[in-house]
């Protein structure tokens, strides 16, 4: 679990981390939509504001935004919250400075005060600005529509059925051995409208869903006790992610189900509780070197923390050193191909992947979004840009991963996804495996921490595995590992093939000031790494 997930996990109730993005409204609220010819007279009337208050360019971003949160402990249903937040955010560029501003007031008086009141605070802002902002071209697309490929809207699902489903999955997880089981359902319909004086009108259907769940075991005796979170992901897709089609689970040579673009909630609650039991006996681990087999279950959270983010361009320049640090992966080795990994690591990035939290048609500039390399065969040869960067790396466009959580947010550079190309040969997680002498296989995501370069850190995880002489032993307990971010990548000794690709990923990744949340995913196929320090988590100095 990353620390952005930690906060919705925890104890502090869930509808006071969500209630600021909107006001609560009634279930069958989630089901209504704005008007796009009303979306449109609204931003032509923002546009020709800021032209008049002297914008050299302007967009508007007109956004309803959707969440639906249900909560349940055991055979209670904690709570369930609906929010929905509408407003217009309008951002202008006037004498080579932005400005920007936003309202709730859905009327042509409303958004033209925004348009001129962000005119006026881009005209304070050049009277400091040294520099000029570049802006990068983005062709006008005209009136285009996009929508997430759901086959089932979450929110048209009763709440019944949801709360059913939830409590059914907490007894099957107390029947199997749990102590305790929380489970969750958090649900997103991001409806979004752009336009810009580039001639965009962009409307967009964007939704999500991750159904998380934490199973404890307790030994009556001892007191001790051991937890299991799910092994869901959080996806861009609708309520047929939790249909449990066999077609969506990939077994692991132990036996461990793991799963893809379909999730069983009720088998990985029986699973995660026998699982949980068997932490409390399991041995714990003997720090050392190891060779670690990575399950994408697990290694979508490295390559967000030690790829993602130091490949994203602002914090490359400094630009977020105030939160969570800027980047040891600096402009110079851009362009000296840095040896980021070994030669069989190819990263890319995209916004484009089917059933990703990233997926969407256009990103918040109005830029079509793609894919494109950041590492390829090992070295580094790209970053992550948005319009007003791309001049720093001699790039024409914006690589289309602009992104604001809020239509009263700025959008600014946001991570795409990124994710570990598949390996060229035929090569299945058994066979991966045979190859090991000493190693630990890990499934899931657990804490982790890293340094404010993104360059030190260590990661924990869900089930640990044992592996000796080319066979899993037993499991265990108590594992980190320690990695420093290039000697790590360079230790990449072996890549499954793109039959075993899963997607991972964050519901809630944080970055800027004042902060905000977005949804970005890593896919990979279960990766070997070689002789990878690992610690013991139990030990104590005293």
């Amino acid at each position: 679990m990353d620390r952005r997930s930690f906060l919705t996990m925890s104890g502090i109730g869930v509808a006071g981390l969500m209630l600021p993005f909107g006001r609560a409204i009634a279930a069958e609220e989630l089901l209504t939509t704005l008007d796009v010819a009303k979306k449109k007279q609204l931003a032509d009337a923002a546009l020709q504001a800021a032209t008049s208050a002297g914008a050299s360019y302007s967009d508007v971003r007109i956004g309803r935004y959707l969440r639906q949160f249900v909560i349940t402990r055991e055979d209670k249903v904690q709570n369930v919250v609906n929010t929905e937040s509408t407003g217009i955010g309008v951002r202008v560029l006037v004498n080579g400075a932005w400005g920007f501003a936003a309202t709730n007031a859905l009327n042509t008086q409303g958004v033209v005060k925004a348009a001129q009141q962000a005119a006026a605070i881009a005209k304070a802002n050049a009277k400091m600005q040294t520099t000029p902002v570049q802006l990068a071209k983005a062709p006008g697309v005209g009136e285009v529509s996009w929508k997430t490929p759901i086959k089932k809207n979450a929110m048209e699902v009763p709440l019944k059925d949801k709360a059913d489903l939830l409590l059914g999955v907490n007894a099957a997880a107390i029947n199997a051995g749990a102590n305790f089981v929380n489970s969750m359902l958090f649900l997103v319909n991001e409806q979004k409208y752009f336009a810009s004086t580039d001639g965009s009108y962009i409307d967009q259907d964007v939704h999500r869903i991750w159904a998380p769940m934490t199973v404890t075991a307790i030994d009556q005796a001892t007191g001790k006790f051991r937890t299991r979170d799910g092994l869901s992901s959080p996806m861009g897709l609708g309520f047929e992610y939790l249909d449990g089609a066999s077609s969506g689970k990939v077994i692991s040579p132990n036996g461990v189900v793991n799963y893809g673009l379909s999730y069983d909630m009720k088998e990985d609650a029986i699973a995660a509780a026998k699982q949980a039991k068997a932490k409390l006996k399991a041995p714990s681990v003997k720090p050392g070197k190891y060779d670690l087999v990575l399950d994408p279950s697990h290694t979508w959270l490295t390559i967000h923390e030690s790829v993602g983010h130091p490949l994203e361009l602002d914090r490359v320049l400094g630009y977020e050193a105030n939160y969570a640090g800027t980047s040891f992966a600096t402009l110079d080795k851009q362009k000296e191909r840095f040896q980021y990994g070994s030669g069989i690591v190819n990263i890319f990035a995209d916004k484009i992947q089917p059933g990703s939290l990233g997926a969407v048609g256009y990103d918040d500039e109005g830029v079509k979004t793609k894919k494109w390399d950041l590492i390829s065969d090992g070295k580094l040869v790209d970053y992550q840009t948005i319009r007003d960067q791309a001049h720093i790396l001699g790039k024409t466009e914006s690589d289309g991963c602009c992104y604001a959580d809020s239509w009263s947010s700025v959008q600014f550079q946001r991570m795409a996804n990124v994710s570990l190309a598949p390996g060229r040969n035929k090569l299945s997680v058994a066979d991966m495996i045979k190859d090991v002498e000493n190693g630990i296989y890990i499934i899931g995501d657990g804490s982790f921490s890293i340094d404010q370069q993104r360059y030190n850190a260590q990661f924990g995880g869900q089930l640990f595995y044992e592996i000796k002489n080319g066979k899993i032993t037993q499991q265990i307990e108590d594992v980190a590992y320690q990695i420093r971010t290039p000697e790590f990548w360079n230790a990449c000794a072996a890549v499954c093939d793109e039959s075993d690709y899963r997607l991972g990923g964050s519901f809630f990744d944080g970055k800027g000031q004042p902060g905000q949340v977005s949804a970005v995913s890593h896919g990979s196929s279960t990766a070997r790494f070689n002789g990878i320090n690992v610690i013991n988590t139990a030990r104590s100095l005293g």
